[in-house]
């Protein structure tokens, strides 16, 4: 079996409410899902969800190879742009292509790829995230409230901008959550927004209120010294790593004793999880997935290392023509047999389902604001 050419697609989310974080948010939000096709000359076709970045740079150290060795071909994504660098955005299209050799790796084999990478239990355990910033309260309550009739009992708060205002909704998240539980999870990220000393202040107020399991990207994600201090300054764990492209990027946060939990965004793909999860087991630390939904092959993995934590699930369907088996529930992820990554495209669906062009604001949390850091807030206002 060769890999003989590619095809792309774009579907769009549809979100039902506002998402964002302490950079911005997206009213009503369309999100664009982008989703990569692999043929190949067995007429097996492998489905990749995460990016189009860079795909025509990156396809030739593929083509014509036989997608069974799909380590080897991750390595040779790596060195097709080794003078450019495969860091940032072009790693995302080496992810999607990396998750579509794996999916045809699965097919071929005719097993769903949990069990092809070794794992045993298809049960995966998950948190619920509402990327919820700009929900109203009784949204917010809502939102926690549907996973806790799934058996979550445990959420992250998008916050940072105002300590009153995180307090208020911790508790709303808390009890919505409470419904199988006397104790849930509670865990809040700031998307980069803090310095650490405005970190150790924030964080330590909300621990005299709650017992929090992490706190998220609290610090710009290369400042490796810096989450070190903080995680010795707090309670709770300090997660990151969820933007980081590559796993040689982690090295300085592991020399400097920096994360607690290690985080991998799903969008970079299979093998980066895989190996990820390895480095981090050798430092007895824990992994977790961050954004399930945007590419939910990478859920599979989890299964078959011996230090996933637990996955961020932010949605309970996906976009018009994507079908995953997996079904949210039990407070967890649930695979199933389908073979390969589970992910079937229905290419007319998502034709017929396309509005406009995507993104309603193509900035919202992506677009770094200014002030960021920089930011005195006194009684809830930039003073």
């Amino acid at each position: 079996m060769k890999i003989t050419g590619y095809r792309t697609l774009t579907a769009q989310h549809e979100w039902r409410r506002a998402i964002g974080d302490a950079n911005g948010h997206i009213p009503d939000a369309v999100t664009d899902v982008p989703i990569v096709i692999l043929e190949t000359d067995a007429g097996i076709e492998g489905v990749g969800i995460g990016s189009h970045a860079d795909l025509a740079r990156l396809f030739p150290a593929i083509e014509g190879e036989d997608p069974r060795s799909v380590s080897a071909l991750f390595d040779r994504m790596l060195a097709q742009v080794f003078k450019s660098s495969h860091a940032g955005a072009t790693y995302g299209g080496i992810a999607t292509l990396d998750s579509a050799i794996w999916d045809l790796k699965a097919k071929a084999a005719g097993e769903p790829l949990w069990r092809m990478l070794g794992g045993r239990d298809r049960f995966v355990p998950g948190y619920a995230s509402g990327l919820d910033i700009a929900l109203p309260d009784d949204d917010l309550h809502a939102f926690y409230g549907q996973y806790a009739d799934r058996g979550y009992v445990a959420g992250k708060l998008k916050g940072g901008l105002d300590l009153t205002t995180d307090l208020r909704r911790l508790g709303i998240m808390r009890d919505a959550l409470a419904a199988h539980t006397d104790a849930p999870g509670l865990m809040i990220d700031s998307n980069e927004s803090w310095q650490v000393k405005q970190a150790v202040r924030y964080v330590s107020a909300i621990e005299q209120h709650f017992d929090l399991v992490w706190v998220e990207e609290p610090l710009r994600r290369w400042d490796a010294a810096g989450h070190a201090r903080l995680s010795d300054a707090i309670r709770a764990a300090v997660a990151t790593g969820e933007n980081l492209t590559g796993v040689e990027q982690f090295r300085p946060l592991f020399e400097a004793g920096a994360p607690d939990i290690v985080q991998a965004g799903s969008i970079w793909g299979v093998t980066h999880f895989q190996r990820l999860s390895f480095a981090a087991a050798v430092r007895d630390l824990p992994v977790s997935i961050v954004g399930h939904n945007a590419n939910p092959a990478v859920v599979h993995v989890a299964t078959a290392v011996p230090n996933h934590l637990t996955t961020e699930v932010q949605a309970l369907d996906y976009a018009p023509g994507v079908h995953v088996d997996q079904e949210v529930v039990d407070g967890g992820i649930v695979l199933g047999d389908e073979p390969g990554a589970g992910i079937r495209i229905d290419e007319a669906a998502i034709a017929a389902a396309r509005e406009g062009a995507g993104w309603t604001n193509p900035a919202g949390p992506h677009m770094r604001p200014a002030r960021a850091g920089l930011r005195m807030l006194l009684d809830g206002i930039e003073r």
